[in-house]
C-alpha cells in the first residue's frame, strides 16, 4: 500500500477539516464562497490555454522565490 503525501504544512487532520467543511456546505453557501472568490483585489482568475500551464506555473514559481 502506497504511503499519502501531503504537501507541506498539509496533513490528514486538515484535509479531513476541509472535506467536512465542504460536505455540510449548502448550495446557496457554496456559490457564495465561489462569487467571494473572483471579488478579490490582489488576485486574479484566467484562462490559460493547457499547454501554457507548465511556463505560468514556472514563472509563478521564480516570482516567490524572490
Amino acid at each position: 500500500m502506497k504511503e499519502t503525501r501531503f504537501p507541506e504544512g498539509w496533513n490528514e487532520e486538515r484535509v479531513r477539516k476541509l472535506l467536512a467543511h465542504y460536505e455540510a456546505q449548502s448550495d446557496e453557501e457554496a456559490v457564495a464562497e465561489d462569487e467571494a472568490a473572483y471579488e478579490s483585489v490582489t488576485h486574479t482568475a484566467m484562462e490559460v490555454p493547457t499547454d501554457l500551464v507548465p511556463k505560468v506555473r514556472e514563472l509563478i514559481a521564480k516570482r516567490q522565490c524572490r
